[in-house]
């Protein structure tokens, strides 16, 4: 069988994924509001979406497509897609390409070309092609990299009817760049061993939280924690971020490759709590079961509590601004929306759409204010501070 037919069969399994779902036709579509050295490779196929080749996380991410009412626009009510289009996607194929897959099969006249590669990679390529680059569109996993285009110059303005479908602190104040979708920082922690007043809602005390001891679990390789060390540099300044990470050694902290295998470690009764993306714990609890002894816990106003996004921008060298910029909002849309939820179990950061699994509602999370997402892809002072503390 050949690698058309096989991308026909995984597109077709999309769109009856879909329909199941009802995300065909979805009910309650309302006019939006106005409203290097790895850090960029974790698990395999996404800076921070996992997927990777352990047994347990293939896969782990997909809920079953059952009927649920979800609002948004759906990719009916939105421009028609034609002609071809480069994308760069420092999202991985093996969370991404079925999407990407579905949207183009909507339109007989439309081609997606995407290429797959960290988000720190290609943000190099873009830079290296400069005017000859043939990307139109660059898909990051983080708003660092997105952040760091605009900087360059390398982006163009996204139009207000794109910019209008998420809230305003999900997107570039200069509008280069739009989330699409969310990850929030949280606390696994293994209810047999805890309860939910066990957990601090600040991450500064977790050093002195003696119940800790030994039992907590970090992933200084990992970009995500290595962004959340950026923001507690911003947030707390050099030298108490120093202090916490010699105080989480001295506490004992276990140390992971990656943060599925820190909720997975927590789920074990490995250890009793972790630092992690909020969608791990959500993987682990599809694969195990409600019974499994994994909950999530949040801190408040804090570095713990950071929420980045991955996201979209138009590049300087697209060939159809419009229609790139008509594909972006096609992210946005309710069956793209609803995918990111059901499929990775990230925050839909479209109003109309909640978010699967036992997590909050995103207006109830309180990440810091202060912190421009852009400057979390800033890691070279981190990474020396982690490398100064011993902590990598």
């Amino acid at each position: 069988m050949n690698g058309s037919d096989d991308t026909g069969r995984t597109r077709r399994r999309f769109l009856r994924a879909a329909a199941a779902a009802g995300v065909v036709g979805v009910a309650g579509c309302n006019t939006p509001g106005a409203g290097g050295d790895g850090t960029d490779t974790e698990t395999g196929t996404d800076a921070d979406g996992g997927g990777g080749g352990d047994p347990e996380q293939v896969g782990s991410g997909r809920s079953p497509f059952g009927d649920r009412e979800i609002g948004g626009v759906t990719i009916a009510e939105m421009p028609d897609l034609e002609g071809e289009l480069t994308v760069y996607s420092g999202r991985g194929e093996a969370l991404v390409g079925e999407l990407l897959g579905f949207i183009e099969d909507r339109y007989p006249d439309f081609t997606v070309r995407p290429l797959y590669n960290s988000a720190a990679e290609l943000v190099s390529q873009v830079e290296t092609e400069g005017q000859n680059s043939p990307a139109d569109v660059f898909y990051s996993v983080n708003a660092g990299a997105l952040g760091t285009l605009a900087d360059r110059g390398r982006t163009q303005q996204l139009p207000q009817a794109v910019l209008e479908f998420v809230p305003s602190n999900f997107r570039d104040p200069d509008s280069a760049w739009i989330g699409t979708s969310g990850r929030a920082r949280s606390i696994p922690y293994n209810t047999d061993a805890l309860s939910a007043s066990d957990i601090p809602a600040d991450i500064m005390s977790f050093p002195d939280t003696d119940a800790f001891a030994g039992e907590i679990g970090w992933t200084p390789t990992y970009s995500s924690f290595q962004a959340f060390v950026t923001a507690m540099r911003i947030l707390e300044g050099e030298e108490a971020t120093r202090e916490w990470l010699n105080g989480m050694q001295e506490l004992g902290v276990s140390t992971y490759g990656d943060e599925f295998q820190i909720a997975r470690a927590v789920a074990d009764g490995e250890i009793s709590v972790g630092l992690a993306n909020h969608y791990y714990i959500q993987r682990v609890l599809a694969r195990r079961g409600s019974d499994a002894p994994l909950s999530t816990a949040f801190t408040r106003d804090d570095a713990g509590a950071i929420f980045n996004v991955a996201g979209a921008c138009v590049l300087d060298t697209a060939s159809d601004s419009t229609l790139a910029s008509n594909f972006v909002r096609h992210l946005l849309s309710a069956e793209a929306q609803d995918y990111f939820a059901r499929s990775t179990f990230e925050y839909p950061l479209v109003p109309e759409v909640d978010p699967v699994g036992r997590l909050p509602p995103i207006d109830e999370l309180s990440p810091p204010e202060g912190v421009d997402l852009s400057q979390l892809s800033d890691l070279e002072a981190t990474i020396s501070l982690l490398r100064e503390t011993g902590a990598l």
